[in-house]
Formats: C-alpha cells, structure tokens, sequence
C-alpha cells in the first residue's frame, strides 16, 4: 500500500505540472481531481470540452482509476458514449502503470477527431443543401391540381388590381383634362391674345408702297363707261 501511495503522489505533482490550468484536487482520501480536456480549435473556431474525473482506488496501478465525465461542453450524447468507451479501453491495456496522463492524453485525440467529423458534417450538409437547390433550379415545383389553382387565383387577383390601378388613373387623367372653352375661361390670358397679336402686328407692319403704284398703272375698264354696256346681257351671262 505504501507503494501505491507513492506512485500516486507523485503521479498528481506530475498532473498538477503538466496541465497547471485545468487540474483540481477534490479530495486527498481517497484522492480524486478533475482534468478538463478542450479540442483545439475548428474551422470556425468551434472547441469541444469535457471535464474528466478520476479517483484513484486503493491499489492503482495495479487497477484502474475510477473515472467518469464531469462536465462536457458541445459533445453529443454519442461522443460522451465513445469517450466512455475509450477510456475503459486505455485503461485496461495500461494497467500496471500510472495511466492519467494516457488516458487523458487518448480523450484529446478524440475530441479533436470529434470537430473534425463536425467539420465534416457541415461540410456535407452544406453540399447537399446546394445539390437540393440545384435540382429545384432545374425541374422547379412539380405541377399538380392544387398548386395550379393557387397560382391561377393569385396570378388573376394581381392582374385585376393592376386593370383597376389603370382605369383608376385614366380616370383621374379625364378629369385633370379642361376642355377649350374651360381653358378659355379659366386662362383670362386668351381672352387678349389675339387683340394683343393684332396690335403687335399693327405696330410693326411695313407696307410696301411700290405695290400701289404698279395699281396705279394698270388700266381698268368700268362697265359703265362702255356704250356697248347692256345690263341684261351680263344678266343673261350669269343665268348659263
């Protein structure tokens, strides 16, 4: 027993050494402590961790520790299950021999296997959302009775709001529309526009004078001047 104790002292000064962070005492009789074992880091930065617990029984080495999981963060309730499991393994092939740092050191190993399967997962279910989507690309929504009908009801219900938006603003554009009188009266600026014009074009008219004196030349022949002259006669032209 004196034996035992020794290996176990020095055991723990060795444990408390190598892993200052995550070693606590619980108890010295029997002695029990805890270890927590984190994974190193994931692709995004995701760490898996568990606490493991040991307590040494009377003849360690020579038997195994017992040991259980004292706290866990982010491990499904099969990983807990394998780490079991991996521990029970160790230990039974290092019997005789002080174990802990093994023991501990095959639960690293396994979480850091257990991020890489996350890594692996997400990568999966990220591929095959994407083949999902791909195959919904390509072949669409399968026809059916049902889906056609909600669709030919939503389809006619926009395509009658978009008819009643449209007589609607037809509707408002014919009445903003003025007819040519309500223009006239309502614009008091028509009412002189033309007299204005007339003004305007009274004020800066040039006539030429030479016109008048051509007329002046021309011989013009009065009806009545002519001794020749019967009315009847022009009468009796017009009448054929």
């Amino acid at each position: 027993i004196l034996i035992y104790g020794s290996e176990q002292r020095n055991e723990l000064e060795a444990l408390e050494s190598i892993y200052p962070d995550s070693f606590t005492v619980l108890s010295e009789n029997p002695p029990s402590f805890t270890i927590t074992v984190t994974s190193e880091a994931g692709e995004n930065d995701e760490t898996v961790q568990t606490t493991l617990k040991f307590t040494y029984s009377e003849k360690y080495p020579d038997k195994a520790p017992l040991y259980e999981i004292f706290a866990q963060l982010n491990l499904e309730d099969n990983d807990v299950a394998d780490i079991l499991k991996l521990l029970a393994l160790q230990a039974e092939e290092n019997l005789g021999m002080v174990m802990i740092f093994t023991l501990v050191t095959a639960v690293q190993e396994k979480l850091n296997e257990i991020v890489d399967q996350i890594k692996t997962r997400r990568e999966e279910e990220t591929e095959k959302e994407a083949e999902e989507a791909e195959k919904q690309l390509f072949h669409g929504t399968p026809v059916t009775i049902e889906n056609f009908l909600n669709w030919k009801a939503k389809f006619d219900a926009e395509l009658l709001e978009i008819k009643k938006k449209r007589m609607k603003e037809e509707e408002q554009a014919g009445k903003n529309k003025l007819s040519g009188r309500q223009l006239f009266e309502t614009d008091h600026n028509l009412d002189t526009s033309d007299i204005q014009f007339l003004e305007d074009a009274g004020n800066n008219m040039e006539v030429d004078e030479s016109l008048f004196q051509e007329m002046d030349d021309l011989e013009l022949e009065d009806d009545d001047d002519d001794p020749d002259y019967n009315p009847a006669d022009r009468e009796s032209d017009l009448t054929d």
